[in-house]
């Protein structure tokens, strides 16, 4: 685990992260590092030892809140990574990182739910939903990029989001903890250390994110439907109600955002939709989000 501080002319604050790769590569969260992703800015890491290094970012994504960042290190020790798919609800967990500043700091839990559709980073805008783990483990501010470890050591998320009471401000832990898992986390950090960017899996439909009803309906707008998209082909129109997803049932349109996320780019799926008082089945095939 390391420690991150981020300075801009305007703010300052520090986030956790870890050895993605040996040579200098570390993950952490897209949020920690935003303030000085156009370079005006300062970003340290802190290691274990001590050892301070200035800090480049190679590459972010919003979309699943994740960056890699790179120091100038090589022949660091890196954690092993686990399969968040085979992760199950009770099994005991750690958080590690640096709440408040304070590095180093583990704290235990257990795994409450997989799958949760929450927002990552500070936008709830429809690109920033994450299929998260859950845990009880208390996480803090300053936490957000640190490992979440199984039981033996192996990472098995990324810290990224947590729920507080009474105000927009993060106060403390509630034991409402949120990881993205590291199935997902490697894929995109694989890609930003490749390129520098990093895409995800489309349907190509804009959804109606204020839409109380049972499904996840595509927005009533001309430009709702993606032009020569998997949809459009696929015969799906503005209102249309898509209730399953991949023998999943859908119940919100977070719920479908992170289900098409947790798919790659050019999986074929099926879908059923509501239309007129008649469900519909079809399979489409995902293709890459344009950065």
């Amino acid at each position: 685990m390391v420690s991150i501080n981020v300075r801009s002319e305007s703010v300052g604050g520090n986030g956790s992260g870890f050895v993605f790769d040996s040579n200098g590569y570390i993950l952490t969260n897209n949020h920690v590092i935003a303030e000085v992703a156009d370079g005006n800015g300062t970003l340290r890491v802190t290691l274990n030892n001590g050892d301070v290094y200035d800090a480049t970012i190679v590459g972010r994504d919003a979309s699943y809140d994740l960056a890699i960042i790179k120091i100038a290190a090589n022949n660091l020790p890196a954690l092993q990574f686990g399969d968040s798919e085979k992760v199950a609800v009770g099994d005991a967990v750690i958080a590690i990182g640096s709440p408040l500043g304070l590095s180093g700091t583990v704290t235990m839990g257990i795994i409450s739910a997989k799958n949760r559709p929450v927002t990552a980073g500070e936008s709830a805008t429809e690109s920033s939903f994450i299929n998260a783990l859950q845990t009880d483990a208390a996480i803090n501010p300053g936490n957000s990029g640190g490992p979440l470890v199984d039981a033996t050591g192996a990472v098995i998320g990324v810290n990224s989001a947590i729920a507080s009471l009474g105000s927009t401000v993060q106060t403390g832990s509630i034991g409402l903890g949120f990881a993205i898992p590291i199935n997902q986390a490697r894929k995109t950090a694989d890609q930003l250390i490749k390129s520098g960017k990093a895409t995800y899996p489309i349907l190509g439909v804009s959804l109606d994110m204020n839409f109380t009803g049972l499904g996840a309906k595509v927005a009533q707008s001309n430009a709702a439907i993606l032009a020569d998209g998997p949809a459009a082909k696929a015969g799906i129109r503005a209102g249309d109600i898509i209730i399953n997803f991949e023998g999943k049932v859908i119940n919100a349109a977070e719920e479908l955002i992170v289900a098409i996320r947790a798919k790659n780019v050019g999986d074929t799926v099926r879908l059923t939709y509501y239309r007129d008082g008649k469900e519909v089945t079809i399979t489409v095939t995902l293709i890459a989000a344009k950065n």
